[in-house]
């Protein structure tokens, strides 16, 4: 069965830190492309990062690049988001995203999401 399951959300002070994780079962994790999208109420799921199946390749939404970083243990199938430097605006329902490339196209799969707020 396939399955991702987040984890590490919470409430924070604007300008402090959090680390998100993904754990992915089910999957060849390796081969996955890993993402992490956010959301809030009454606008559209977000792109933050992603990251290649090797780690060798990471991307970042312009809103967040230099504040967050993904990474990827292939070993324990699980991904992450280490967040710094965070603000309100990072207030949202963080979801792990996995895609999985085969010969008949591409599929995607959720976790359910974790809720990050940043106030003081």
């Amino acid at each position: 069965q396939v399955q991702l399951v987040e984890s590490g959300g919470g409430l924070v002070q604007p300008g402090g830190s959090l680390r998100l994780s993904c754990a992915a079962s089910g999957f060849s994790f390796s081969r996955l492309r890993m993402n992490w999208y956010r959301q809030v109420p009454g606008k559209e799921r977000e792109l933050v990062a992603g990251i290649t199946g090797t780690g060798s390749i990471a991307n970042y939404a312009d809103s967040v690049k230099g504040r967050f970083t993904i990474s990827r243990d292939n070993a324990v199938n699980t991904v992450y988001l280490q967040m710094s430097s965070l603000t309100p605006e990072d207030t949202a329902v963080y979801y792990c995203n996995a895609v999985e490339f085969a010969i008949t196209g591409a599929k995607a799969y959720w976790g359910q999401g974790t809720q990050v707020t940043v106030s003081s």
